[in-house]
């Protein structure tokens, strides 16, 4: 999610890079040609060759910067600053997210939320609350936030429960995303309310009404579809003292102790209340000054709402799970070895990604399509097209809704749009910025390292997932704009 575009845009998770000046003159389909050629070198060296994810990315971005026209410097330049942006953002919160997911495996909390679950539903109820559950998270929260939050309790689930992981899975991710492209406070849909000019409370009314039949079809229905396709056992990760036990051991286990429920699922809904927190206080009071909103915006932010979830949890589970300091120390440091790899993988997808904004791929396709006109469907529909361009080049759904809301900016005056017009235009906007997470998205190598997929698999659940959900929202989008008018 990393952009020079994110410097302008308050309360976005990544810090801008230092800007790489655009300075290649090659013609605009030598650009997209570098595109298609470097996520072509990605594909290909990691499926045929079997080369390690993270030396296919920097390979794939220095291609794609050299064919572009760019300096081997300016490549180099870009891909660095992608990497450290991406790494000092999401790969924190992928490490704190680590930490966490751990202490609440360990400790037991992860099992009182499971085992409270897999009792109160059953196995086909399980896929409808999971969706649920990663909506009403993902919210207030950034997806990458909610997934490390919620990763846990997904494997946990599937594993308990016998139900496939993609059944769990899906609905889950279909949640968060959803909720990350259609509904404010996230800082795509605020970005491209601000540059449009649209109403707040009307584009989120129409947000959460797009984003409901939106979840339930990319997420419990599709679900079934993804686990006939992509059945995959569930990861050896998180694993607590009743997966491991033997079958003598069962009394052992039962007998230890737990947190409680309360206090299990308030140490996860820590940082959702801190965010949620901090987003109405900045639409209530966004020119408020106060020490008190400040206070309030820096508990917010979504680091260190994630920084306290992880203390509060080293003490609220470790102490509920009867865990000595020296077993709460050994669990957070037993948890970072294990996503090295991972964030490695984020990051090289980060600096990818930067290489193509910097290489004004993103550019050349909004240009191609910004004189569009016409009538409201006309107009929502080529919004959300451009959006899937640019989704689809740059591989970030901020740096496409904020490309795109500047791009159909100037049509809301012309065409003297109205308030739930205005608003329409945003959720297209957002709904065409989920579309078709690939090889330079650092979502799609979250997905495919946490559950343990292969590219292929990862394109047969989570990009066709993605795909749904934007299809899904353009549709209620064009059917709320029929009677909008």
């Amino acid at each position: 999610m990393s952009s020079n575009l994110l410097a302008a845009v308050p309360g976005t998770l990544l810090s801008a890079a230092d800007p790489v000046p655009p300075t290649t003159t090659a013609p605009e389909w030598v650009l997209i040609l570098a595109a298609l050629i470097g996520i072509a070198t990605i594909v290909v060296l990691i499926t045929w060759v079997k080369l390690h994810p993270f030396l296919s990315l920097v390979i794939g971005a220095l291609v794609t910067g050299l064919v572009a026209g760019m300096s081997a410097t300016q490549t180099v330049l870009s891909f660095t600053n992608g990497f450290g942006s991406t790494a000092g953002g999401v790969g924190v919160l992928i490490a704190l997210g680590a930490i966490y997911g751990k202490l609440l495996a360990d400790s037991g909390g992860a099992d009182r939320i499971v085992d409270t679950l897999i009792s109160k539903a059953s196995a086909a109820a399980l896929p409808w609350v999971m969706g649920l559950v990663g909506a009403l998270i993902g919210l207030p929260m950034f997806f990458e936030v909610g997934l490390v939050l919620l990763v846990p309790v997904i494997i946990l689930v599937a594993r308990r429960s016998g139900v496939s992981l993609m059944k769990i899975a899906i609905p889950t991710l279909a949640g968060l995303s959803a909720m990350h492209g259609l509904v404010p406070p996230h800082p795509g849909p605020l970005a491209a309310i601000g540059l449009i000019g649209a109403n707040l409370g009307v584009t989120l009314a129409f947000g959460v009404l797009i984003a409901i039949p939106t979840v339930i079809i990319a997420g419990p229905l599709f679900g079934r579809l993804a686990a006939r396709w992509v059945d995959v056992p569930v990861p050896a990760l998180f694993e607590t003292a009743e997966d491991t036990a033997q079958p003598g051991d069962t009394a052992a286990v039962q007998a230890r102790r737990r947190p409680s429920f309360g206090a299990t699922l308030f140490s996860i809904l820590l940082p959702v209340i801190l965010m949620l927190l901090a987003a109405i206080v900045d639409i209530v009071a966004p020119t408020d000054t106060s020490a008190v909103k400040g206070i309030i915006d820096f508990l917010g932010k979504p680091i260190i709402a994630l920084l306290i979830a992880v203390l509060v949890g080293m003490v609220v589970l470790g102490r509920g799970g009867g865990m000595s300091s020296k077993e709460v120390g050994a669990s957070v440091s037993s948890s970072l070895p294990a996503i090295a790899g991972i964030l490695l993988i984020v990051g090289a997808g980060g600096g990818f990604k930067q290489v193509l904004v910097d290489s004004t791929i993103g550019t050349v396709i909004a240009h191609a399509i910004s004189d569009v006109g016409g009538a409201l469907p006309v107009v929502l529909f080529f919004a959300w097209l451009v959006a899937v361009l640019i989704r689809v080049a740059t591989g970030s759904a901020t740096v496409a809704t904020i490309t795109a809301a500047g791009i159909m900016q100037p049509l809301v005056h012309d065409l003297h749009m109205s308030a739930g017009g205005s608003a329409l235009l945003v959720l297209a906007i957002g709904a065409g910025s989920l579309f078709l997470s690939h090889v330079n998205d650092a979502g799609f190598w979250l997905i495919k390292e946490y559950f343990g997929l292969s590219i292929p698999q990862t394109l047969k659940s989570w990009s066709i997932m993605e795909c749904l959900i934007s299809v899904t929202g353009l549709v209620g989008v064009l059917i709320i704009g029929a009677f909008v008018g």
